[in-house]
């Protein structure tokens, strides 16, 4: 795949109109490029959001989950980097895919198996401040655990599609067009 791609590029490979990239663009709130200005990260994200309705994931459901994930990120200072696609930019990593959260793909480390976040760090509750936690910020615990539970929702909803995936995988041989040879006459 080339190193940046168009909105034509990415939608021929997803095999959707462009169109329905443009959707996504706009629904997802993602930057929109002039050209082949799009990262293989940015198609990356794209293609995991095609498959995960493939597998009966509504658009809802994932839309809750990406602003999920980046309000988390932002509580935990990922987005200090500079960069425009700083949520998208570690959508091609695949190491250690269990510490990784599901759409942006950043990895939180083994904590998050944990329910933790980093260790030693105290996120205990404090003594009542002149100011509410949600006049000064948000709880990252919190937040974490917002995002584990519609992952969990996720997961269910994908283990109780699959198997309809798998019985329409198997028709597709019968309906398939037939394989011409090369050496067929016409």
């Amino acid at each position: 795949m080339a190193a940046t791609l168009t909105v034509g590029q990415m939608a021929q490979a997803l095999n959707r109109p462009a169109i329905h990239v443009m959707h996504l663009q706009k629904t997802f709130d993602l930057p929109i490029l002039e050209g082949a200005a799009y990262s293989p990260a940015y198609f990356a994200l794209l293609r995991k959001l095609v498959h995960l309705h493939l597998l009966g994931i509504s658009e809802k459901s994932l839309v809750e989950l990406w602003k999920t994930e980046k309000h988390l990120l932002q509580l935990l200072h990922f987005d200090a980097t500079g960069s425009p696609t700083w949520y998208l930019d570690e959508c091609t990593h695949t190491r250690n895919p269990e510490r990784r959260l599901l759409l942006t793909h950043h990895d939180l480390g083994p904590e998050i198996l944990n329910r933790m976040l980093q260790p030693r760090l105290d996120f205990a509750v404090a003594p009542r401040a002149l100011f509410s936690h949600k006049e000064v910020g948000d709880d990252a615990r919190r937040v974490l655990e917002r995002y584990r539970k519609l992952y969990a929702d996720i997961q269910s909803a994908a283990s109780a599609e699959a198997p309809q995936l798998r019985n329409a995988l198997r028709w597709f041989p019968r309906i398939r067009p037939p394989r011409t040879r090369p050496d067929a006459p016409r």
